[in-house]
C-alpha cells in the first residue's frame, strides 16, 4: 500500500507525462509535493521504485519511467503505457511536412532534423526522415513534427542527448512548457519557457547552462512539446 505523499508523487509524475510526455524534474516535484529539500523526493521515488511503480532508466540522470499505476488511478480500460517509448530511426524517402496517419493507433510524423539542447544551433528546416509515434500523443487538428535532441542541458527534465521529441506546431507558449524556440530568426532550441515582462527567459534544466534573456521579439515560438520516443 502507498502512502498519500507517495500516491501524490506518482499521480504528479503521471500528469506531467501525460501533458509533457516526459517526467518533471526533481525540483518540480519538491514544489508540487510542498517539501523543502529534494531529499524527500528522493525517498519517495525510491519507496515507488521498490514497489514497482516507477523505474529509473539506467545512466540517465532523473529520468524515470512509469510502469505502473494503483488501481485508485488506473484508467477504465486500454490499461496504461509509459509516456516515454524506444523506438528506432530508420531513415525514409522525403515526406511531406504534415503528419500522415499510418494506423489507428499510430502515426507517422516527419523528423526535421535536430534541435540543440545546449547552445542554439542553426534552424531546421528540412526533413531528415519518419518516425512512428502513439496517436495518443497527437492532439487536435494542429501539425505535429518531431525532431532529434542534440546536447544535454534538458536532462534534468528527462531529455537526453539523441531522443526524439514529438513538437505541436504552435506560435504562443505559457510558463513552464518546453518549446521549440527560434531566436533572433535563424537559432533553433529546446528550452522552458517563461515570459518576463517584454523579455522572454530560455531556461535549460541542468545546472551547468545560464538561463537566456531575450528580447520578446527576437523569440518566435515554433511549437511546444508533447512526448518524446527513446531509442536503447
Amino acid at each position: 500500500m502507498l502512502t498519500k505523499k507517495q500516491i501524490e508523487l506518482l499521480e504528479f509524475i503521471h500528469k506531467r507525462m501525460e501533458r509533457d510526455g516526459v517526467p518533471p524534474s526533481f525540483d518540480e516535484m519538491k514544489v508540487a509535493l510542498d517539501l523543502r529539500s529534494k531529499s524527500g523526493i528522493h525517498r519517495l521515488v525510491t519507496a515507488l521504485e521498490e514497489r514497482g511503480f516507477i523505474r529509473r532508466l539506467p545512466h540517465r540522470a532523473r529520468a524515470l519511467e512509469i510502469i505502473r499505476l494503483p488501481d485508485s488511478m488506473a484508467k477504465p480500460s486500454g490499461g496504461f503505457t509509459p509516456e516515454v517509448i524506444s523506438g528506432d530511426r530508420r531513415a525514409e524517402p522525403t515526406p511531406p511536412r504534415r503528419a500522415m496517419s499510418v494506423s489507428v493507433h499510430a502515426m507517422d510524423l516527419p523528423v526535421m532534423g535536430r534541435i540543440a539542447a545546449g547552445v542554439p544551433i542553426e534552424a531546421i528546416s528540412e526533413v531528415s526522415h519518419h518516425v512512428a509515434v502513439p496517436g495518443s500523443m497527437i492532439s487536435g487538428r494542429e501539425s505535429h513534427y518531431a525532431l532529434e535532441v542534440k546536447g544535454d542541458s534538458m536532462i534534468d527534465a528527462g531529455i537526453n542527448d539523441g531522443d526524439i521529441v514529438v513538437i505541436r506546431e504552435q506560435d504562443a507558449a505559457q510558463n513552464g512548457d518546453i518549446i521549440v524556440a527560434l531566436v533572433e530568426g535563424h537559432e533553433a532550441t529546446l528550452k522552458y519557457y517563461r515570459r518576463k515582462g517584454a523579455m522572454i527567459a530560455l531556461e535549460a534544466a541542468n545546472p551547468a547552462y545560464e538561463t537566456r534573456i531575450i528580447p520578446e521579439d527576437q523569440v518566435k515560438v515554433q511549437g511546444r512539446l508533447v512526448g518524446l520516443i527513446r531509442s536503447y
